[in-house]
């Protein structure tokens, strides 16, 4: 081997490369590629590895590793933002089965079908705007104060 050749090998294995490799062995074994007991003995071997070189040989026979493809469907949404439009369907049908179940001529579950909904709705605002209100982009403090300093008071 050449001098250039020791010194790749003579890198030590960060943390971070060692949990890229233990990410791929786990998802390895998730798909069906290892079993439990080869996994957990590569796991174990990856932890204690020192050297970068020395980290290859835990994934030199599984694919290689998938780039992720832009998100589809609901995988675009926020997680918190699909929970909040879980509890809202969910609720809303819920007063809906009430209503039906009730003997009342009018919808009552509109009321609190149109708080559930907005609420919804501002959240996905909220999100859209990088989690920062509307006020607090455009100004330095709540409206009330900004106007004060202007004033000069």
């Amino acid at each position: 081997m050449n001098e250039r050749q020791d010194i790749e090998r003579a890198v030590r294995a960060s943390d971070t490369e060692r949990e890229r490799i233990a990410r791929l062995v786990s998802e390895a074994a998730g798909e069906g590629r290892l079993s439990i007991a080869e996994a957990d003995e590569r796991l174990e071997r990856v932890y204690t590895t020192k050297f970068r070189h020395e980290l290859t040989e835990f994934v030199a026979d599984l694919p290689a590793e998938r780039t992720r493809t832009a998100p589809t469907g609901l995988e675009r949404f926020p997680a918190r933002l699909r929970v909040h439009a879980a509890v809202a369907v969910v609720v809303s049908v819920l007063l809906i089965l009430r209503w039906a179940a009730m003997d009342v001529p009018f919808f009552w579950p509109a009321g609190p079908m149109f708080v559930l909904w907005g609420t919804f709705l501002l959240h996905a605002r909220l999100v859209r705007s990088g989690g920062v209100p509307p006020w607090a982009r455009q100004r330095s403090g709540p409206p009330w104060w900004v106007e004060r300093q202007r004033v000069g008071g």
